[in-house]
Formats: structure tokens, sequence, C-alpha cells
């Protein structure tokens, strides 16, 4: 996004809407002079104008949407008038599903879906499981010496070894995992990176380059016929398509693969580190969740998910959807002009106070009791929503759900210290270390 202010206002265009309400240039100068986050100037924007909103960073009109009406316009009604440009993980992830757009993005998305849904997903139930018992035994380990462990890294852990096995059929080895701590590394700067493609390369090469290794071995590995103990994974799906698609090059196939390893692990343990953190401030929570039932009963779990949703509402995996209108709308009865950029931010949609009752209070009990969330789809959206939400929403409810199952009646973390704000990149992740000990729970 260009952050170059520019002068003037929205333009009235012909069509059938009103101008787009329009924050006033002085505001986003302050912002801009205070250095603050993007979310802060979007926050006040939203206050001023509403929930269809015009500002300016640059020359190019900026419309933010948080009204839930509008928000399922842009993303579920027309996605074909508002469209995705250029992903900011490309330079991570490539061409993968993520970053793909028009017959490519289609084709990607169609080979993958199936993945992720009823019979698909049940392949991976195993492996998910197995995941969440290694570290649970994990835990059982601090528990018993007292050791400080940083929870943050350990739900990073956990998660970069469900969708590990699930892409390949084996447990992530200690050397696997080092590596690919380059995928957490290169996403974390990602946004602050030149917006000169081969000086930003030239930034993150040596990172690219682990993650390049480690996803031509698992691929040649892969391709060799080598399978864990619960047969192929994800991985081999993409080399089988190759047989039949032949775009589905070695590099379309790098890809994917790692296109599937940030998006499978990033956003997971984000959400968990926010979790247990957010427990540690509201210990009630917990208890109640785990009172819902007894250890494998339908109302734990519906408990526990809901631990996990009011996570998601609180921190959304995707913060910020940016699009760009290919054609001039009428977007909750306001016009907007071909060539104006776009950005949904679920962010402000789940805090906003119209839609959720006293939204900065952390309260599962939303998703568990009659109308304690929106009814309409555009006010809870933390995976995104139409054709181009997030494929993987069941896998990482699943994931969370399986690892909380295990951990929660046993171990409560004790932090010695939480950070003590957010950082607003890919995902909205917790801006410092998370160091713990374990507590017996108190149920």
């Amino acid at each position: 996004m260009d952050l170059e202010a520019g002068p003037g206002s929205l333009p009235r265009v012909p069509g059938t809407g009103r101008p787009v309400p329009e924050a006033e240039s002085a505001l986003v100068e302050r912002w801009r002079s205070a250095g603050g986050e993007l979310v802060e100037l979007l926050s006040q924007v939203r206050r001023r104008c509403g929930g269809v909103a015009a500002f300016r960073l640059g020359p190019v009109p900026t419309v933010l949407v948080t009204d839930p009406q509008a928000v399922q316009h842009v993303l579920a009604r027309h996605p074909e008038r508002y469209v995705k440009r250029s992903h900011r993980a490309r330079l991570l992830i490539g061409d993968g599903v993520l970053a793909a757009t028009g017959a490519a993005w289609k084709r990607q998305r169609r080979l993958l879906q199936s993945q992720f849904t009823g019979t698909g997903m049940r392949r991976y139930e195993q492996r998910i499981s197995e995941a969440a018992r290694t570290t649970a035994r994990r835990w059982e380990e601090y528990a018993g010496t007292g050791q400080t462990f940083d929870v943050a890294e350990e739900m990073r852990r956990f998660a970069l070894d469900a969708i590990w096995r699930s892409l390949t059929g084996y447990a992530i080895d200690d050397v696997t995992e080092r590596e690919l701590a380059a995928v957490t590394a290169v996403a974390a700067v990602l946004p602050s990176l030149p917006a000169d493609v081969t000086v930003a390369e030239k930034a993150v090469a040596a990172d690219l380059a682990r993650i390049d290794a480690v996803a031509r071995h698992a691929i040649d590995a892969a391709r060799g016929g080598a399978a864990g103990p619960d047969g192929p994974g994800l991985l081999h799906v993409l080399i089988d398509a190759a047989t039949e698609h032949p775009e589905y090059t070695d590099r379309l196939i790098r890809d994917e693969l790692v296109t599937l390893l940030a998006a499978g692990h990033e956003t997971t343990a984000t959400t968990l580190t926010w979790l247990h953190l957010l427990l540690d401030q509201h210990p009630a929570a917990r208890e109640q969740a785990l009172a819902a039932g007894a250890e494998g009963s339908a109302q734990r779990r519906q408990a526990i998910q809901a631990l996990v949703h009011e996570t998601l509402r609180l921190y959304p995996s995707a913060w910020i959807l940016p699009r760009h209108a290919t054609e001039e709308d009428t977007l909750g009865g306001y016009t907007v002009e071909a060539g104006t950029d776009i950005l949904i931010c679920p962010y402000l949609t789940h805090r906003d106070p119209g839609l959720w009752r006293d939204p900065e209070h952390f309260d599962p009990r939303r998703f568990t009791v009659p109308d304690g969330r929106p009814a309409h789809p555009g006010g809870y959206l933390p995976f995104g929503i139409g054709p181009r939400a997030c494929l993987g929403v069941q896998f990482a409810l699943r994931e969370s759900t399986v690892l909380l199952e295990h951990l929660l009646p046993v171990h409560r973390p004790s932090f010695r210290s939480t950070p003590t704000k957010a950082r607003y990149g890919i995902t909205v992740r917790p801006d410092g270390p998370t160091p713990a000990t374990l507590e017996p729970s108190l149920t």
C-alpha cells in the first residue's frame, strides 16, 4: 500500500449512491506524525465516519469497510468486483493458493478443498491427536522439572508438528523444526521489507534458502515413495496432481507446500498463544469450560471451541483483508469508484459495540448462548467469508480444540511476564516473549 500522502478528497462519481464519508486529512497527518499502528488510524476513521469510510494514504482513495452487510457484499456476494491483487506474503509463498488469482486460483483451490472438509479432514484426525499428545508429554516434563518455557514457542512447535504430519505423514524432527523457524522469521519481517522486490528478497535470502532446502528435501522424499506411519499426506496429493496437471511444477508444489506450512501453523500458534494469555487474565473462563461436561463430552468440546472462537473474535487470524475495486459499485448506499483500494477489517468489526455487547471483554459465552453473537455472517469472520475464505478453517479449529482438551484439565501456565501490546503484521501477534512455568489446573 502506498503510504505517501495525496491532496484532495474522494471525488463524487456518477452512480446511485452517495459519496463515501471521508475522514479529514488532518486526522491522517496526526496519525502519521505520531508513527502509530495502522489499526489506530482505521479505528479513528471508523469512529468518525462509520462502517463504510474513506481516507487517503496516497493518491489512490482507500475505503475502510467494517459494516457487516458491506463486508458480505465485498467478500461473498461480489468478489468479482473486489479482487485480491498481490498478497503481502508472495515473497514467501510464491504462487501458492493464497496468492494465486483467476483461473490458477480456482484450479489450485479445487484441488485442496476436498482435503479440508468431511472425509478429507478425517484423514488428519490421528495426526493432529498425535501432535497434541506429544505436546502434552512435553508439558508433563516441564511441570515435573519446574522449567521455564515460552508459551508462544510451544504453540508454534505444536502447530508446526500438526501440519508437518499432515503434509508428510511424519512427526517433525528437531533439524526440520529448526530450519522451518525461517518461515516465522520471514513472516514477521514481511510488513517492514522494502517495496522493491529485489531488495526485499536479498534481505531475507538466507531464510528463504533454508525454507527452499526443507521443501526440496520433502518433495524428493515424497516423490521417492516415502510415507509416514499414517500413510501419504497432503504433499503426496500435490505431487500426484502433477501427473495430470503439468502446471504443478516443482516450483508450484514448493509454493503450495510453503503456503500450507505458513498458513497452517502461524495463525493457529498465534491464536493459541493469545488464548493462554487471555485465560491468565480470566481464569474463571477456563474453569467454566472444564465444568461444562466430562472429559471427551460434546458439552466440554463445545465450551472449549467457544474459548477459541472468542479468542479469534478479539484477535482474528486475518485481521485485515485488502481488496481492489475493479468497477464502480454501490456499497452500503455509497458509490465506490473503480480503482479504489478496499480494506476489510475483521479486527474492528469484531470490536464494534453496535454488534457485540461489551466488545473489549473476553467472554466465551457469546458462542454458547442464544443471541450472544451477531446473526449476520459479516459480523464474525476471523478466517474471512466468501469464495476466498481460508481453506483450513476446520483444520485450525480442530487442532486448537484437540490440544486444549489435552492441556487445560492438567496444566495452567503461570506467566513470568506478559507482552504489553500487540504487533499488527500479517497476523496480530503478542509483541514480546511469553515465559511461563506450569502449575496444576485448578479443577
